[in-house]
């Protein structure tokens, strides 16, 4: 459910009024049942939250939100702001929702946002959901892929700052990243992904005349064993025409350096279609790539698409059982 005073509760409502949730799959949400009947409140949804303790116990039918519910948080916690104690929630639902899918009672995990402060207020010190996922699964090597219409991206770093990032990558990182774009790709369909990898500096250092040799040192290394492996990647690749590129056909996925490099192209297409993936991790996760919009939390305004298109992915992406 993400972090209860932000928007993730009612654009939970909206997207699950919607009989295509239904269609597609069995939903339920891990959460507070009292915090999504107000939610629905908000946006004036007629319909049943039923409060459950094991995915067994679902209805999965429309109208009726099936929610286990871990009766952490009081319906009147305040709407729009930082508190520890949905922090702490956020934490523990994620939690509750990796223990389920270890065990193998869901196929899948659609996470909403959660607010990093309150997260952080809340006792648990990580710098966002995926590291959670890495952490509570023991995944050591995982990486962050966004995906937008006509534009995929897989980053080497995610969130640290920038001179940080640039610390932090090096060939066995870059290396890896590439093998989990690739095998992310073919294990979707796509027999011979084309992978484009991005510079640091820019127009990637053209030769050194930017920069102080970082792609010659810390990217190229990792191209190179990619290709000797027979993956079709190509880089490093100046990010300035890259993301142009890759969004009129000629990559399947691209391999951002750092935070603001991979991010920024998905937003400017288009944060309702953005959807965040974790990629390496032995469960499927999936999520909005918006958060917790605490300005216009409680207000029934906030947009269900990202959420919707995150639940496709994940329906996509999860492991299939015949009737």
């Amino acid at each position: 459910m993400g972090d209860a005073a932000g928007i993730g509760p009612e654009i939970i409502i909206k997207a699950l009024v919607i009989k295509e949730s239904y269609e597609i799959c069995r939903p339920l949400v891990i959460g507070d049942a009292s915090i999504l009947a107000r939610a629905a409140g908000f946006i004036g949804a007629d319909l049943k939250v039923n409060s459950i303790a094991d995915p067994a116990e679902a209805a999965f039918q429309l109208g009726t939100i099936d929610c286990i519910d871990l009766h952490l948080l009081s319906a009147d916690i305040p709407v729009g702001k930082v508190s520890k104690e949905a922090g702490n929630a956020a934490f523990r639902y994620l939690e509750k929702g990796i223990s389920l899918a270890k065990e193998g009672k869901i196929d899948a995990i659609c996470t909403a946002p959660l607010n990093k402060e309150a997260l952080h207020l809340g006792g648990h010190l990580f710098p966002g959901h995926t590291e959670i996922l890495a952490e509570l699964t023991g995944t050591k090597d995982f990486a962050m892929m966004l995906t937008a219409p006509n534009l995929r991206v897989i980053h080497v770093t995610t969130h640290v700052g920038l001179l940080t990032a640039v610390e932090l990558i090096n060939p066995e990182r870059v290396y890896k990243v590439i093998k989990l774009a690739d095998e992310t790709l073919k294990k979707a369909g796509i027999d011979n992904p084309k992978i484009a990898v991005c510079g640091i500096n820019p127009h990637a250092g053209e030769n050194g005349l930017f920069g102080n040799g970082e792609e010659e040192e810390k990217i190229v290394p990792a191209v190179d064993k990619a290709v000797r492996e027979g993956i079709n990647v190509s880089g490093p690749l100046p990010a300035d025409t890259l993301f142009f590129r890759a969004i009129r056909g000629d990559f399947d996925i691209v391999v951002a350096m750092y935070h603001d490099q991979g991010h920024a192209p998905i937003k400017v297409l288009g944060l309702e279609a953005g959807v965040n993936i974790t990629v390496g991790l032995p469960i499927i996760r999936t999520s909005v790539d918006h958060g917790t919009a605490f300005d216009i939390a409680g207000k029934g305004i906030a947009s269900e698409d990202s959420l919707l298109e995150a639940l496709r992915q994940a329906v996509a992406l999860a492991p299939k059982q015949s009737e």
